[in-house]
């Protein structure tokens, strides 16, 4: 560390220099490429040409690099056929260079191949999750139909025991109100289950920009790794930090998969606790209506009871009797108002 931290300053000194001396882009990336090849003796990569001068695109330092690659060949090629250099020494020549370019060409290769079946590896882990996903959301959205069909089958029900129902207004409007509750819970239900499968919509498409990306950068990656020839040392630490890297995501993305898993767990079992809790509810409702039915047909039959009495002549009824039988043939029965059912 003591060794690289100088050599550090002194390049970020250099370039500041050169940042003044040449104002154009493409210029400067071109002398930064010879600073570090040539005087500093670094193999120069798109990535750290632009982590350096921090100016244009990334296209633009690979652009540069690769003229600067070509025109070092160049010359290199014309130095090597100079006409004052003994055949033996060119042809020794011509052969270093070319065992050099095949070297460098199989470690970029290298370099490539990892990087494929890095991003490859990072693909198919994200096309499983979305396949996870969206079986869960399969799930979710049965289980949804299934709650609409008994919620809905509900409503029927009380709607069919709201027009039978013939009992006193104090009770129609205590019973309404109950009807109106659950209502009121079927809907933020139904608002629950609308985001949930919202927040599912939008983490598939989360995953799927994701594999977009991860596609772009396999592209990028091959495009650098093409112009990109680094020493032997240089490339064996980066391959190792990317692995550990795609570990660590690895890692990260199989915790996140439980915790999601966790979450789906209890909100299906809210679900069912607030399903059974609805049925019960429906139930004391049902038996309720059948008391209050059966009490209004005993105030029919006593009135019908208390009509024909009036009506034979000759039966023989105390006032106070009498009165009573009027009273309820005259009062008329008094039936709840059907209340709007959402669906």
């Amino acid at each position: 560390m003591s060794d690289v931290a100088p050599e550090e300053v002194r390049i970020s000194a250099e370039i500041e220099r050169l940042k003044a001396e040449f104002p154009k882009t493409r210029e400067l990336y071109r002398e930064v490429c010879a600073l570090l090849f040539f005087r500093f003796g670094i193999t120069p990569t798109a990535n750290r040409l632009y982590q350096l001068v921090h100016r244009g695109s990334m296209g633009t330092p690979t652009a540069v690099l690769s003229e600067f690659w070509a025109e070092l060949r160049e010359k290199s090629r014309v130095r090597i056929e100079h006409a004052d250099l003994p055949e033996e020494l060119q042809g020794a020549a011509g052969e270093l260079v070319a065992a050099l370019w095949t070297r460098a060409t199989a470690a970029a290769q290298a370099s490539l191949e990892a990087l494929r079946v890095e991003v490859e590896a990072v693909r198919h882990e994200a096309e499983t999750r979305v396949a996870t996903l969206q079986n869960d959301l399969v799930r979710t959205e049965t289980a949804l139909e299934q709650r609409t069909t008994a919620l809905l089958a509900a409503q029927v029900r009380i709607h069919e025991l709201e027009q039978v129902q013939a009992a006193g207004e104090a009770t129609r409007v205590a019973l309404e109100g109950q009807v109106a509750g659950l209502q009121q819970e079927g809907r933020e239900r139904d608002a629950a289950l609308v985001q949930a499968r919202a927040d599912f919509a939008a983490e598939l498409d989360k995953l799927r920009a994701g594999a977009e990306l991860a596609e772009t950068r396999l592209q990028a990656s091959e495009k650098r790794a093409l112009l990109e020839i680094e020493r032997e040392r240089a490339t064996s630490t980066r391959l190792q930090r990317d692995l550990d890297a795609a570990t660590k995501r690895a890692t990260q993305a199989e915790e996140s998969a439980r915790a999601e898993a966790q979450a789906l767990q209890a909100q299906l079992g809210d679900l069912r606790h607030q399903a059974g809790m609805l049925e019960g509810r429906l139930e004391a409702q049902r038996i309720a209506h059948a008391a209050q039915t059966q009490e209004v047909e005993a105030l029919r039959t006593k009135a019908t009871a208390a009509a024909a009495a009036n009506a034979v002549p000759g039966t023989r009824r105390t006032p106070r009797r009498a009165a009573r039988s009027a009273e309820v043939a005259a009062k008329p029965l008094r039936v709840p108002r059907k209340k709007a059912v959402q669906n």
